[in-house]
């Protein structure tokens, strides 16, 4: 080109051609590079076609390079901001919003918060120094068919890589896949129990099999499977039992109203069903209106009550047993309590309450919670999925053939007296519900799930909401079962047992508490999830002495997916993102799991989930309809008091 530019400059080029420059106006700064033509075309010289100026040339030049520097500064920029960034979120162990909004004294020591990290960020800097060895002996030459001499090296790097390989196959390997055999054999353990639990649920879909009142099976046939109008169960007029009825809360003032409104317009008869507004706000804007709230349906004959502890220890367990101390409680049989997003049918006390007729052994009767926001984002759906297979398959599979699973913590009905037998509300552990169903189910108290009745609630639309509560769902059951584990070993047999039965059942009855309840679903799957995925995975690319099966890595994670996203239907195209948020989350339980199996500080924690306060369209309508009813039964009352005056 510098010869070229060199003719064109003496004013010819080869070939006996003259011009001269031909000078380009820019119009817009958004200029593109000139294109030289080679010397022989006929843009190169000539009348129709002059050469550019080497000036202009230059100076675009010039501009391209200033922009690709302007990005490359920008990109630089950000990549030190997302690197800053995590690395305050690798040292801290927790977000910024977090350390902000965290209550002074709450979590424990810092170091214990940060050892998981710690230990994460260990493993990522061994695996990139690890990466680079490998690369650079793939550079070398250097394979596992073709492995060094060790005696003939020569150079440091070449006899440390050589010493490393042999290492690495005579201690590193066999241990990882020791390791690796272990987690293969909990997998497909655990596996097992999945596709068990989906086989239970298929049968019961396929036999139709569901728990009825007494008088609706009476009704039907007598095999358990009668009238499908649950309310047959129902007692006839002036025979309906005293039910309590509990909203705990804390802080929540985005939900209060609906759920106090929800509760209030229950049908059953004023006069047997008291409402407990149990307040725990450290907040008095937000007790303020709770208490407002409750004296406007206090207005409208409504029986119920406002509760506000001074003294608030043991978070919900304390506030529930705090409220069930009270000397009225004695005239009850049953208590129903609601989470306070939770928002419960008209009907759910019909639909409930007949299942404990003539069924004494029975202590607790749950229904199936369904979700106001579970389209609302990508996190929802996923949750969605999740929670959709624990109710559908899980707990109605336990409840069908075992009469016991873990109490949901709302939604359901209690026997009082199931409660006391039991010892009550305990603050020991952040799980109280698991708790009460554990120890209810040690005295011989049967447990109902009803799946085709639902109570409508909010699922956690933020992921730091989230983690909160999936930390405290995966570190109470490990507190709980150090706690009960020896209960469980010495409990004695269920009294309303047969004789001939009494030591097959209660062996089993242990086995499946100990093995399948704890173990298996508590503490087996957040390990052989963390272990396996996220360890010995990643570990395989740098340790290739050790195997992992192709099953095991896609074949059989992927029909389990299937399986989770059954009930769910509509979630299937989401099971992509299913699959990586769940290997995501393992981090999340696994170190909540270790907190409560260990008693580290952030067990102990209790952080109420944040709620946004949605409601169903349903919802809402019928809100209204209840409000303008209340209001003309009060004019009518008011016009027929002037008419007798």
């Amino acid at each position: 080109m510098a010869p070229w530019w060199g003719q064109e400059a003496r004013g010819g080029v080869s070939g006996g051609v003259t011009g001269t420059p031909v000078v380009v106006k820019m119009q817009t700064p958004d200029w593109a590079i000139s294109e030289v033509p080679p010397p022989g075309s006929p843009a190169a010289g000539g009348k129709d076609g002059r050469g550019k100026n080497a000036r202009q040339i230059t100076w675009v030049l010039l501009l391209k390079a200033h922009r690709a520097a302007g990005k490359l500064t920008g990109a630089a920029t950000a990549a030190l901001s997302v690197a800053a960034a995590a690395r305050r979120r690798v040292a801290a162990g927790r977000t910024d919003s977090d350390a902000d909004n965290a209550p002074p004294g709450l979590g424990g020591s810092p170091a214990l918060r940060t050892r998981l990290y710690g230990f994460i960020r260990a493993s990522l800097l061994l695996s990139v120094l690890l990466l680079a060895a490998d690369v650079a002996a793939h550079a070398q030459g250097w394979h596992l068919a073709a492995l060094p001499d060790l005696e003939a090296v020569e150079g440091l790097f070449a006899a440390g890589y050589a010493a490393w390989m042999r290492a690495r196959a005579a201690y590193l390997g066999p241990a990882l896949q020791f390791l690796t055999n272990a987690c293969v054999v909990l997998f497909m353990i655990q596996s097992a129990d999945r596709l068990i639990l989906c086989l239970g649920c298929f049968w019961i879909k396929l036999r139709g099999i569901r728990p009825v009142p007494n008088a609706a099976a009476a009704a039907g046939n007598g095999n358990g499977k009668g009238s499908d109008d649950v309310e047959a169960g129902a007692q006839e007029e002036g025979d309906f039992p005293m039910v309590l009825v509990q909203i705990p809360m804390c802080n929540e003032k985005e939900v209060y109203q609906q759920s106090i409104g929800a509760v209030c317009n229950l049908d059953w008869p004023r006069s047997n069903f008291l409402v407990q507004v149990l307040d725990d706000s450290d907040d008095a804007a937000t007790s303020a209106l709770i208490r407002e709230e409750v004296e406007k349906w206090q207005r409208e004959g409504v029986r119920v009550l406002y509760r506000h502890r001074v003294i608030r220890d043991g978070y919900k367990a304390g506030n529930l047993k705090s409220a069930m101390n009270c000397s009225y409680v004695k005239d009850y049989e049953f208590v129903v309590i609601f989470d306070a997003d939770f928002q419960p049918q008209e009907d759910f006390l019909k639909l409930t309450v007949p299942h404990f007729k003539g069924k004494e052994d029975v202590g607790l009767v749950q229904a199936r919670w369904s979700f106001v926001n579970k389209d609302e984002n990508l996190l929802t759906r996923l949750q969605n999925i999740n929670l959709c297979f624990h109710f559908e398959v899980e707990q109605q599979v336990n409840g069908a053939f075992l009469n016991f699973f873990g109490f949901n913590g709302t939604a359901g009905v209690w026997r009082i007296k199931a409660l006391e037998d039991s010892g009550g509300w305990m603050e020991r552990t952040t799980v109280e519900d698991m708790d009460i169903a554990v120890r209810a189910h040690l005295k011989g108290w049967k447990f109902l799930y009803l799946n085709d009745v639902e109570c409508q609630c909010e699922l956690p639309e933020s992921y730091e909401a989230y983690r909160k509560q999936q930390h405290r769902w995966h570190s109470g059951p490990m507190q709980l079962f150090r706690l009960c584990f020896v209960d469980i070993i010495k409990s004695k047999v269920c009294p309303f047992l047969a004789v001939d039965k009494i030591l097959a059942i209660g062996f089993w009855k242990k086995f499946n508490l100990i093995f399948l309840f704890f173990l298996l679903r508590k503490l087996i799957l957040p390990f052989y999830s963390f272990t396996l995925f996220c360890v010995i995975l990643p570990m395989t690319m740098f340790a290739p002495e050790a195997e992992l099966p192709a099953w095991v890595v896609c074949y059989i994670p992927a029909t389990m997916s299937l399986l989770n996203i059954l009930p769910a239907p509509k979630s299937f195209p989401f099971i992509v993102p299913y699959l990586l948020f769940e290997n995501t989350m393992s981090v999340t339980k696994f170190n909540a799991m270790i907190s409560g199996l260990f008693q580290l500080g952030s067990a102990y924690e209790w952080v109420v989930t944040k709620k946004s306060g949605r409601s169903s369209e349903g919802d809402l309508v019928a809100l209204v309809e209840n409000e303008k009813q209340s209001k003309q039964l009060r004019v009518g009352g008011t016009q027929t008091q002037k008419e007798e005056t």
